[in-house]
């Protein structure tokens, strides 16, 4: 079930936002709370690529392995990170779309022991305050890029 989830759509080809999105690099172009994202993995983008990615959370640096767990050029990918007990997964599902391209998007979050099934309701509403708008910022630098 997911915790929260967002659909937005960006007039530009699927091509270019898949590569916009998973170019970790960008990161904090869409999230504004990202610092920096390193990727800590060899070789291309694929499953089992992780990234350390630095957030600024209530004004002190948090940092989080990103991994992604699924991989599907220009058609969708998750990833995942796990920290003291409570997962986090982002799904994103792109679709061609005469607009451009449109993306479908889920936050699961999965507790691990009691405490963490306690906190759980208060750590999905930060997250959302956090990450809830992202595809928008998302949209916003995407098609900021000029066609070349």
């Amino acid at each position: 079930m997911a915790a929260f989830s967002d659909t937005i759509t960006i007039h530009k080809p699927i091509d270019e936002v898949f590569s916009f999105s998973t170019n970790m690099e960008n990161s904090n172009k869409i999230m504004p709370n990202v610092k920096q994202t390193v990727k800590i993995t060899d070789g291309p983008i694929t499953v089992g690529t992780q990234f350390k990615e630095t957030r600024v959370i209530r004004g002190r640096d948090a940092e989080a392995v990103i991994e992604i767990i699924k991989y599907i050029p220009n058609q969708a990918y998750s990833v995942k990170n796990v920290t003291q007990g409570m997962e986090v997964i982002y799904h994103y599902q792109f679709n061609k779309v005469v607009e451009g391209t449109k993306i479908d998007f889920q936050c699961e979050v999965n507790a691990s022991g009691i405490m963490m099934k306690l906190i759980k309701p208060l750590f999905i509403k930060i997250l959302k305050k956090e990450d809830g708008d992202h595809l928008h910022h998302l949209k916003k630098a995407v098609e900021s890029v000029k066609d070349q």
